[in-house]
């Protein structure tokens, strides 16, 4: 390739890029009807026994579940999704994943047949032009998903798609990632990322893990800390997580159970608020808040 090839290669480029882009918002539209701008959640999801249980929580997300529009599907990036790379379930019926040990046999027998969308899967994966987003039908719904989802649409009648998470990448990439998802809330799709803003499993005190409120003072000063974040919109702090102290260093000693906060906080529009429900600590090391973020 000579010089002036290689100059309108590089050219056409961006307007490749460009025409992508649009050709995947068009399958956006062919998939599914305009709707007012869906809100976007990030839910803490804590003890998988929550799946089975009335509490203060569980009862939580049955509230915030009556303030939404009902979605055409739910796009869910869940902490316990880790891969080498981006991938989302492309499978028309995901199984439920009991990704969890030493739990009563009736958190195992629990179902949740919601269905899958391959179509939801092949546009999320058009849209996002800044890495390869790969369909698998390897997963499944797991726990950091269907524990939560089922309070939110217990009839298990939305389809659902999981997003992994890149362990290889970090906050700045997963937060700029789910910028690219933005099309999809005009579309119906409800966006939902299950975590847990303060989550040190090694430090949790095990017998006042249904004592509501009980923490460590660490846990407490991060977990003031990230609402005080959220709410004024502070969005590169929270992106530069490590860099925050060492109550920080102490609630999130892993980035798994926080990155998803920061793909709800990528979605965010300027004409938005968050609204914090759940807002608990438990266990000592544990923080239950979750976020809902919708218009002003």
């Amino acid at each position: 390739m000579d010089r002036k090839d290689f100059v309108r290669t590089m050219a056409i480029l961006p307007l490749s890029a460009t025409a992508t882009k649009l050709a995947a918002l068009r399958n956006v539209s062919d998939s599914f009807e305009t709707t007012e701008r869906m809100p976007v959640l990030f839910l803490g999801h804590g003890n998988p026994m929550n799946a089975i249980e009335d509490n203060i929580f569980t009862r939580g997300f049955q509230e915030i579940a009556k303030t939404l529009p009902t979605p055409n599907a739910i796009l869910c990036i869940s902490a316990h999704w880790e891969t080498k790379g981006t991938y989302v379930t492309a499978m028309p019926q995901p199984r439920t994943i009991h990704d969890f040990g030493g739990f009563p046999q009736e958190l195992f027998d629990v179902q949740y047949p919601a269905p899958g969308s391959p179509e939801l899967a092949k546009v999320a994966a058009e849209l996002v032009r800044s890495t390869s987003v790969q369909l698998t039908n390897d997963w499944g719904l797991d726990h950091g998903c269907w524990t939560v989802i089922k309070f939110l649409y217990p009839q298990a009648n939305i389809p659902v798609v999981e997003m992994s998470i890149d362990y290889t990448q970090g906050p700045a990439y997963h937060y700029a990632l789910a910028q690219e998802l933005k099309a999809l809330r005009r579309k119906g799709v409800l966006i939902i990322g299950s975590g847990n803003t303060v989550h040190n499993l090694r430090k949790v005190a095990w017998s006042k893990l249904n004592e509501v409120g009980f923490a460590y003072e660490w846990a407490e000063l991060a977990n003031e800390k990230i609402k005080q974040l959220i709410l004024s919109g502070n969005h590169q702090d929270l992106i530069a997580y490590e860099k925050q102290g060492t109550a920080f260093q102490l609630a999130i000693p892993t980035p798994e159970h926080y990155v998803p906060l920061l793909y709800t906080l990528g979605l965010q529009e300027k004409d938005e608020v968050p609204t914090l429900f759940n807002d608990a600590l438990i266990g000592g090391s544990l923080n239950m808040l979750s976020v809902k973020i919708d218009k002003a």
